[in-house]
């Protein structure tokens, strides 16, 4: 079985993340660089990365007009990501171009739902109802939108693959038991999501900020 670990980097130096990689790469199937990684490092960061010779998943949460969004996603062809992200919420015309534009390996996964928000937060934002309500919408329009699947918590995730069987489903927020939560609200045990469902596992602090990172992925990775 592929290990469905991502490590999530996001340093302000590059050598940090390519040291942290090394360290943690026997224990991980794939890199998750986000939007701090890219702007500072850029696509010359993730070449860098990507010699490590692990898949990447390019999480830059596209959401734009289409033409933008379609522009963006053939501008990242040369990087060869295994995965890419776009907002969910950008609309169907915004989804549909973004998987028509992708090249024939990346997977195009739909952001539905931050988990650093929860039902409070999405009221704030003048979206009635759940966040698993809201999830379960999002899922259904990036399905008919022809994504590969969405990035969603592991509170969501047993319900949406029930629903969307070969959907592929990215889990962030993840954290060990006993594990602090941090910022995130909607948390579960990399274990719990990968037995609802979840295809790859991203997991960034309990790893990066460990002691000894390689025997933190070890760990995770012994769990599953």
């Amino acid at each position: 079985m592929t290990n469905p670990i991502y490590l999530a980097i996001d340093v302000p130096h590059l050598r940090d993340g390519l040291a942290l990689a090394e360290k943690a790469r026997a224990h991980i199937g794939g890199i998750k660089l986000g939007l701090e990684f890219f702007c500072a490092h850029g696509a010359h960061g993730v070449h860098m990365i990507g010699q490590l010779g692990l898949p990447i998943f390019l999480d830059l949460k596209l959401y734009d007009i289409p033409n933008t969004v379609a522009a963006a996603m053939q501008a990242i062809h040369v990087l060869e990501p295994a995965i890419v992200t776009v907002h969910a919420s950008g609309g169907r015309a915004m989804l549909e171009d973004a998987k028509a534009a992708a090249a024939e390996h990346t997977k195009v996964v739909g952001v539905t739902m931050l988990t650093s928000m929860d039902d409070r937060d999405l009221e704030r934002t003048g979206i009635k109802g759940t966040a698993h309500d809201h999830v379960m919408r999002l899922a259904e329009l990036s399905k008919d939108a022809g994504l590969d699947g969405i990035v969603c918590s592991g509170h969501e995730v047993k319900a949406v693959h029930k629903q969307w069987r070969d959907g592929f489903f990215v889990v962030p927020g993840l954290r060990p038991a006993g594990s602090a939560a941090g910022d995130q609200k909607r948390v579960v045990t990399p274990r719990q999501a990968r037995d609802d469902g979840a295809s790859v596992l991203v997991i960034g602090r309990p790893i990066s900020r460990a002691e000894d990172p390689a025997a933190a992925a070890r760990a995770i990775e012994g769990t599953l």
